[in-house]
């Protein structure tokens, strides 16, 4: 989600009353970042890609009333995967509200509460799908490697504990977000930004800490979970007989799987979570050293690779035809049922002329 956006740091070249504070304290921001928050980047690049991650609303729309009313029965991967696509479709939903904030320079205009309700959803989108992937990989190595022994685990049931769980691990993870003020004016630009400036105490104390405990728990423990059950499933199937009916085909759709799980963590959640704990890192150290260090253009990166990081929306369909053997038969079906409706369009059109549309007619039974 997503996650989302980062706190922008302070330096010493503009000085002007705060509203938000007593009146004998002073907000000082930096030149970098007022231009960045007016600059083409932030009002235009960013707002304008995540105009494109909007496609995967219908999709992920598509794809959860599939899960939920067309498969039956729920096999624990469909359970996960319906929930994966529902926490896509949340982020979706709010997303148009980031797209406006940036389109109109980086003024927030919906309100303080509703500000802090769209920063926590986008953490909560990206860390809820880190780990319901986890989930994902951790039921195909139960299913592959152990195929008996975890019969009674790989249970419906239990798949709605885990998932109901995870739900509950990210939602508590982004709820300091909820608590906490995000908004903030700027004086010299006259403008409310959400979560991209706050208070440098905030910076120091607070959110490094939080942010710096909440990648190590819901990102790297999630990553080291896939990598290895993955790793574990490929080389399970490298061992199976050559001569065992369907090596081949399994073997080729687990290493696909495994492959698009592994380029979701490296493209949509990799940078975001590595280039936030140096941001945060980046500004402690600056401010030890008098600012020497200038911490902003590590969250430029950080917000450039997070629009990167809501691709994760449109990649997870491919989770779900390669992760689920209900959902590929369900698309199977579906295709096949418009191409006998297409056949029958055809057979049933009106003939032109006589003996000319007569070979059409006869082909149409085929």
């Amino acid at each position: 989600i997503l996650t989302d956006i980062k706190t922008v740091l302070f330096s010493d070249s503009r000085m002007f009353p705060s509203p938000n504070t007593a009146i004998s304290s002073i907000q000082i921001i930096s030149d970098d970042v007022l231009l960045f928050l007016t600059g083409p980047v932030s009002t235009v690049l960013i707002p304008s890609f995540y105009s494109l991650v909007l496609i995967s609303v219908p999709i992920n729309f598509c794809a959860l009333l599939a899960f939920a009313w067309r498969i039956r029965p729920k096999k624990p991967a469909a359970i996960y995967m319906m929930n994966l696509a529902c926490a896509d479709l949340f982020f979706g939903i709010l997303l148009p509200f980031k797209i406006s904030y940036h389109f109109r320079g980086n003024d927030w205009v919906f309100g303080p509460f509703m500000c802090r309700v769209v920063t926590a959803a986008f953490y909560w989108n990206m860390y809820c799908s880190v780990l319901l992937i986890a989930c994902i990989s951790v039921d195909r190595l139960l299913g592959v490697v152990y195929p008996i022994n975890s019969l009674t685990w790989r249970t419906p049931r239990n798949s709605i504990i885990a998932c109901v769980t995870m739900w509950i691990l990210s939602f508590a993870g982004s709820v300091p977000l909820v608590l906490s003020e995000q908004t903030h004016h700027i004086t010299a630009l006259n403008i409310t930004t959400c979560h991209d400036v706050q208070v440098i105490d905030d910076l120091i104390w607070k959110y490094r800490i939080y942010f710096v405990t909440l990648c190590c728990a819901l990102f790297l423990l999630p990553l080291l979970v896939t990598v290895v059950s993955y790793a574990r499933v490929i080389w399970c199937l490298s061992r199976v007989a050559a001569g065992v009916p369907g090596r081949s085909r399994r073997r080729t759709r687990a290493v696909v799987m495994s492959v698009t799980v592994l380029v979701m963590f490296v493209l949509c959640f990799a940078p975001t979570n590595c280039l936030l704990l140096a941001h945060y890192l980046q500004f402690h150290e600056g401010m030890k050293e008098n600012q020497q260090q200038d911490p902003n253009g590590s969250y430029v990166a950080y917000l450039v690779f997070l629009c990167l990081g809501s691709l994760n929306c449109l990649l997870d369909p491919l989770v779900y035809y390669f992760g689920s053997s209900q959902c590929r038969k369900q698309l199977s079906s579906f295709l096949r049922c418009e191409n006998i409706r297409a056949g029958k369009s055809i057979s049933h059109s009106p003939p032109d002329a006589g003996p000319a549309a007569e070979p059409d007619a006869q082909k149409a039974p085929e």
